[in-house]
């Protein structure tokens, strides 16, 4: 399993979708600054008036908008609360699996590794290597758009930052598991474009969500992969915040689980 781990990371460093996803979320970051500096900082509001972006009333409505909020919260707005993360990890996710199957490649991995297992274990690896890249990399690039944008939130705390990224891997990285179960299921590029979409962005979880609460029949939705990313904790306060963990750990053994089985019964 390892040496297929090995050809993987060699494909992701070789491949252009990873870069492209990654910069795809880079530029929302941008984009997210960019807008809340021009509605909520002094100097921002006054070039939106200019442009006739605001009013004089609506720059002062707006001008507390950023009160209470953090560069972890700002972190999770631009991103991952919405599903953006999830939807674009995602379609890379797709992108990697998919290619074995369209290119024939499976075949031959096939023939040298009978025991299918091996070849999920590496994917799901890959996928948490490069999930976590993409976490790390993405809050230090937060950071960074804060600081050059004169630190227009307060910094959160250390403490703040591991607890979160961590839960928020696991759930993630589940996430990623249920698209290498619809690639397996499927081994169509369109019709895994348009799962991820839709289970990435809670097009699928919010409308339903939404329906059964109106029964007050909802609330297991809440843990949810999607609603879990935007209702969990940002902070550890009490044992109860620790469900996060089991959320993404229970989903990542689940999928898991059900990919394995399903390649062993298709056909390749």
């Amino acid at each position: 399993m390892f040496n297929l781990l090995r050809m993987d990371l060699y494909r992701v460093r070789r491949s252009k979708s990873v870069y492209i996803c990654f910069g795809i979320l880079l530029a929302a970051t941008v984009s997210f600054f960019g807008l809340l500096w021009l509605m909520a900082m002094p100097k921002g509001q006054e070039l939106a008036i200019r442009i006739g972006m605001l009013t004089a009333e609506e720059a002062a409505e707006s001008a507390s908008i950023l009160k209470g909020v953090d560069s972890l919260v700002m972190f999770r707005q631009t991103c991952l609360d919405g599903g953006m993360y999830s939807a674009t990890f995602g379609v890379w996710v797709m992108l990697f699996v998919c290619a074995d199957f369209q290119s024939g490649f499976i075949k031959n991995i096939m023939a040298l590794y009978q025991n299918r297992w091996y070849y999920v274990g590496s994917k799901i690896m890959t996928a948490g290597i490069v999930n976590f890249c993409y976490l790390i990399l993405h809050l230090l690039f937060t950071l960074l758009v804060n600081r050059l944008f004169g630190n227009m939130v307060p910094y959160a705390d250390l403490g703040d930052y591991v607890f979160y990224m961590s839960w928020a891997w696991f759930v993630t990285t589940a996430f990623a598991v249920l698209v290498i179960l619809l690639c397996v299921l499927t081994r169509s590029t369109a019709a895994g474009a348009i799962g991820v979409v839709l289970l990435g962005s809670g097009a699928v979880v919010m409308p339903l969500y939404r329906i059964l609460d109106m029964f007050h029949i909802g609330s297991w939705l809440k843990h949810s992969i999607y609603l879990t990313l935007a209702m969990g904790p940002g902070e550890y306060t009490a044992w109860k915040d620790l469900h996060v963990y089991a959320v993404g750990a229970g989903f990542l053994i689940l999928y898991t689980v059900v990919t394995g089985i399903v390649l062993r019964r298709q056909d390749i």
